[in-house]
């Protein structure tokens, strides 16, 4: 379903300042190289819950980290309300999934560089068919 100019308005502002409170935490809790971004930010028709997509990298210790930024929910979401105190009435409640697409691609890529080169080697095509 389409999303509102509004909700697409408050899914871009929730997505910069969630970003911006992510990493500044990463950095202040001592995980230096972790790279934390927001890659999308989708938000109901009444505008009560907002799913949040975050990408971590280095993806070793994602699943740790996720799980982390769960369980601090409510202190991100206060974090996130006095931000946006002067924009929005009431912050929606934040649930967080991991984005793996950059996963995806670095697998596609790594199966074209690799001996099992689908393009190169059309008998492979055969194993990879889905049943």
């Amino acid at each position: 379903m389409e999303q509102s100019q509004r909700q697409r308005k408050i899914a871009g502002i929730i997505q910069q300042d969630i970003a911006e409170v992510l990493q500044r935490a990463a950095t202040d809790g001592g995980l230096k190289g972790t790279l934390i971004s927001v890659s999308k930010v989708t938000i109901t028709t009444d505008l009560s819950i907002a799913k949040v997509y975050v990408s971590i990298f280095p993806s070793k210790n994602a699943d740790e980290l996720l799980e982390g930024i769960k369980s601090n929910e409510p202190l991100i979401k206060h974090e996130l309300a006095q931000r946006t105190k002067n924009q929005l009435r009431r912050v929606p409640n934040l649930i967080f999934y991991k984005d793996d697409s950059l996963d995806y691609i670095d697998g596609i890529e790594q199966s074209l560089k690799g001996s099992e080169n689908p393009i190169e080697d059309r008998s492979l095509l055969d194993k990879r068919k889905k049943s």
